[in-house]
């Protein structure tokens, strides 16, 4: 309904319609809108004109931008820390295993002495 009304102004009926709901149905929503303040009803005659009020969805899109860049910043760095964690533990286990056997067999050697 609000990208409908982002158009320009649209009836209550014009606004139901594409949904598969009743006139009441649309009219319960439209008033739910009309109280967050995205909407406001204007009656003419026997027409009621819904127009979007846009300003408290720039305020709810600067809110949501903040979240976006700070939620993207910390996974981009857990994402770092997880692709150095898992080129760590790449590392092929026979070279690793070689490596302790022959820290082992070094320092039995060096007692040995």
């Amino acid at each position: 309904m609000l990208r409908e009304l982002a158009s320009g102004e649209r009836t209550v009926g014009q606004l139901a319609e594409p949904f598969s709901i009743s006139f009441q149905a649309a009219s319960k929503h439209i008033k739910a809108l009309e109280h967050a303040g995205l909407i406001h009803r204007e009656v003419r005659g026997r027409n009621h004109l819904c127009h979007l009020n846009p300003e408290p969805l720039a305020s709810a899109h600067q809110w949501l931008s903040f979240y976006e860049r700070f939620w993207t910043e910390h996974l981009d760095v857990l994402e770092r820390i997880l692709r150095e964690a898992a080129r760590k533990s790449s590392v092929p286990k026979e070279h690793s295993k070689k490596s302790r056997t022959s820290k082992r067999a070094f320092a039995r050697k060096k007692g040995s002495k």
